[in-house]
């Protein structure tokens, strides 16, 4: 009874349960992902739980494929005209990406090349990217690596959540409080802003009925497909692929945007892709925690130093502060 695929799924769905109902509870303070993610790290070092769980939940699988899927749906959301009309944004996350990958260089004799290398993808991107550089961490064997990005994502939610949350409640109330006063949305396409026509609708628009669950779910399994065999044959990561594919039929408007969602199956793709990243957590010892300590602290402190001294050099101290404390 208490061995069945089935209820170390519960068990699993549990941990990530509670973290789901701790963020909501905090409003956002405290980040599900980590309260998850620790969870998991605890159970694995006191012994409650097995180190193969995700395996005997049946999670090992679903993970190998559920990324593409995600990075796909993710796509689908980004329009390309306001990315180029964001271009200052898109700009300064580019620059940051830069910087911290420059950074890197002070890190290597500190923590470790392979430590280096799992990390700053990770600090420069989110979940995908920890999936990618765990999932090669551990499949060249360097456990503690793969350990160290997984911490570190998790610690970045820890601390990122509630400055983004801060920032994010603020910039509302501060809209809130224009559109009260001038009874216009600051944030609005220009066209409603200016009383121009409304946009058009799109093709997914004109034909919403017929984008059923399963309907979706097709859509997403074919550029997901097609991700993997262009860059097969291209060198490039099947993600890079999956993303620049959801971008451009997100952006013609044929396919739903955040597919996933449309097609109410985002939740179980999700648990898919954390799936792969908690193995790692299930490596870390006792002994490591003081190790794997000092090596999380000394990324965040080299990361925020790198990124404040070029907010200093380039003379845009303020915009770039805000960046830094947002990198999650």
């Amino acid at each position: 009874m208490f061995t069945s695929m089935f209820f170390y799924l519960f068990i699993c769905l549990l941990l990530f349960g509670i973290g789901d109902v701790l963020g909501v509870a905090t409003k956002a303070k405290v980040s599900a992902v980590f309260v998850s993610l620790m969870l998991f790290l605890v159970g694995f070092m006191t012994g409650v739980l097995p180190p193969d769980i995700i395996k005997l939940a049946g999670l090992t699988d679903i993970g190998k494929w559920s990324l593409i899927f995600v990075v796909f749906s993710m796509g689908t959301s980004l329009n390309i005209k306001q990315l180029i009309a964001e271009w200052r944004t898109v700009a300064v996350a580019v620059l940051s990406m830069i910087v911290l990958i420059a950074g890197s260089v002070v890190l290597i004799p500190v923590i470790g090349y392979q430590e280096t290398i799992v990390s700053i993808p990770i600090i420069n991107g989110g979940i995908v990217a920890t999936q990618i550089m765990t999932s090669a961490a551990m499949d060249k064997g360097f456990a503690m690596a793969a350990a160290l990005g997984t911490v570190l994502y998790a610690v970045q939610k820890f601390f990122g959540t509630p400055v983004a949350s801060y920032f994010g409640l603020r910039a509302a109330k501060e809209a809130l409080a224009e559109f009260r006063r001038t009874g216009v949305n600051p944030y609005a396409p220009k066209e409603e802003v200016h009383g121009g026509a409304a946009p058009k609708e799109t093709f997914f628009e004109k034909h919403k009925k017929f984008y059923g669950p399963f309907a979706s779910l097709t859509i997403a399994a074919l550029f997901s497909w097609l991700a993997f065999v262009i860059g097969k044959y291209t060198g490039l990561s099947a993600t890079i692929w999956a993303l620049i594919l959801g971008a451009v039929m997100g952006s013609t408007g044929l396919v739903p945007p955040k597919i996933l969602d449309h097609a109410k199956s985002s939740g179980i793709f999700n648990v898919g892709v954390f799936a792969v990243i908690i193995p790692s957590l299930a490596k870390i010892k006792v002994s490591d925690l003081l190790v794997l300590s000092f090596n999380t602290i000394m990324v965040f402190i080299v990361v925020f130093v790198v990124l404040f001294c070029s907010s200093i050099f380039c003379r845009c101290g303020k915009s770039w502060a805000i960046e830094t404390l947002l990198w999650v």
